[in-house]
């Protein structure tokens, strides 16, 4: 993956945009890595956990907001809890 570094830095631009909104409502997003497929991997947090359209918010809000911010992206995918 060409850029890595330029990559994972317009992801971070796109999260700083949405956390504000995540923050609102009790929760936050981390990112925790880029594959080299170009798969994000993102951890919720707070009450994003547990929210019931976690996963509506993960696609339509998060993977399109990073895709704007960097169409290398083909995906997002939430990293599940460790125990």
């Amino acid at each position: 993956m060409e850029n890595k570094e330029d990559i994972l830095r317009r992801i971070n631009i796109a999260l700083d945009e949405i956390r504000p909104f995540l923050k609102s409502d009790g929760g936050d997003i981390s990112l925790v890595e880029l594959d080299e497929e170009g798969v994000v991997m993102v951890k919720l947090h707070g009450a994003c956990i547990g929210c019931s359209v976690n996963q509506m918010t993960l696609k339509s809000g998060v993977e399109m907001t990073i895709k704007k911010h960097a169409p290398e992206v083909l995906k997002v995918n939430e990293v599940s809890m460790m125990p």
